[in-house]
């Protein structure tokens, strides 16, 4: 038997061809039957295969393999000598688009070098204030925690911005928690421009990609104990530029904070939503109703008929006051978080469990994913935004969750939750 062993690649049909007849012959030398050998290399698109002898005699197993395999062979040199010729054509890749900051992105960079003052762009007074309140509520968690320590990973963008994601994950109190920190300059498609003309009819209609800025702070902290609730916060401010100045053609608040428990305490909803509705009512008594009402209606899991938690206050395109009032009005919101969650934390993080409290808690995380990746505006506009970080988007996603197939409930242990999260509450008297 002959192997052939390719010790270079064959560059051309030529260079293929000779190689063939080279097997051939060096084959032809050993063989018995050497008038087969030159009808082989003279049938050019046909494989030999030698008829039986007379007398029942035929060729050894190994010597037909052998002339089926070099048939083949010379099938395929006839090929390569039949077919057209092949060119190489020298294929230059396409540029790809250089990234450069922003006109804007680099302005604010000196402006920030500079000092910010009360007349800064209120983009970069936002983007002072979410920096500000995440280092206050990352410090003031790990004292809760008593153990875990918040890592940060700061990044930067090529076309402007930059961000801080701090995470803490298997803490003694808390499995994993999240604050990050988000500021974005880029480029938004005339789609999407022309769908925010439907809550902002003052948008120009767009004829290109249309500057934008957005920062924004949000929260997420998931605990070990099932009697300790999920807590989720976001305050955000957009803005959507101009080509050829530097004040925005349209700008907005945005944001809210809900609770989510495994466990339900009542007390707790409470608290929570009167701390939210005291902040609320300090720059406008209408805000809670209504935030509240659109926390319900937002937080709300169609294909589960369920919401994801006992609600807080939602709001978005917030732009009925000057910016300087709805920025008070953020801060205000912001700066209450810790009071809202601490005092929950405190009762809850230690209070005794069983199996099956954690088995029910695996399973309501996995509502919370279920709406965070389905239904979330924020989620769907981070992963849609050119040159998002995925992990600073998914950050808020719990470390562990559980699916069941076809689960249902225990309403002796649990009647009273799913009976909120079915029809939400009025916590505070309105």
């Amino acid at each position: 038997m002959f192997a052939i062993r390719a010790r270079r690649k064959v560059a051309t049909e030529k260079d293929f061809l000779e190689a063939v007849n080279k097997v051939i012959k060096s084959y032809a030398k050993f063989s018995s039957t050497p008038k087969s050998w030159s009808r082989v290399a003279s049938m050019q698109c046909r494989a030999y295969t030698a008829p039986p002898k007379p007398n029942g005699t035929q060729k050894s197993g190994a010597s037909v393999k052998t002339f089926a395999a070099l048939g083949a062979l010379a099938a395929a040199a006839a090929f390569w000598s039949q077919a057209p010729a092949n060119k190489q054509v020298e294929c230059e890749a396409p540029k790809k688009e250089e990234k450069k900051p922003s006109k804007t992105a680099e302005a604010d960079q000196q402006r920030k070098l500079e000092g910010l003052t009360d007349d800064s762009p209120m983009r970069l007074r936002m983007e002072a204030f979410n920096k500000r309140l995440q280092a206050e509520i990352t410090a003031a968690i790990e004292k809760v925690d008593g153990q875990g320590k918040f890592s940060m990973d700061q990044w930067n963008r090529v076309e402007g911005g930059d961000g801080i994601s701090m995470v803490l994950q298997d803490g003694k109190v808390f499995e994993k928690a999240g604050v990050g920190v988000s500021v974005v300059y880029g480029m938004l498609p005339p789609a999407a421009v022309a769908q925010m003309r439907t809550q902002h009819p003052n948008i120009e209609v767009p004829t290109g990609p249309t500057p934008f800025f957005a920062t924004g702070i949000s929260c997420v902290m998931h605990p070990h104990n099932p009697n300790a609730p999920t807590v989720h916060f976001n305050y955000r401010y957009f803005e959507l530029g101009t080509k050829d100045g530097d004040e925005p053609a349209s700008w907005w608040f945005g944001g809210g904070c809900d609770l989510t428990p495994t466990i339900l305490y009542e007390e707790d909803a409470v608290h929570f939503h009167r701390v939210i509705k005291e902040a609320c009512d300090k720059h406008d008594p209408r805000y809670y109703r209504d935030f509240k009402k659109w926390c319900d209606d937002y937080f709300y899991i169609p294909h589960r008929d369920e919401r994801r938690g006992v609600g807080g206050i939602f709001f978005d395109d917030l732009d009925d006051k000057t910016p300087n009032e709805l920025f008070a009005f953020v801060q205000t919101c912001g700066k209450v978080f810790l009071d809202q969650y601490v005092p929950i934390m405190e009762r809850r993080k230690d209070t005794p469990y069983t199996e099956e409290d954690k088995l029910w808690q695996q399973l309501r995380r996995g509502r919370y994913v279920e709406f965070n990746l389905v239904y979330d505006r924020g989620t769907k506009f981070g992963l849609l935004t050119p040159g998002a970080r995925i992990e600073s988007i998914l950050m808020t996603m719990p470390l562990t969750t559980r699916w069941e197939y076809m689960h249902e409930p225990d309403l002796k242990a649990h009647g009273r939750l799913m009976e909120v999260l079915r029809a939400p509450k009025d916590w505070i008297p309105l």
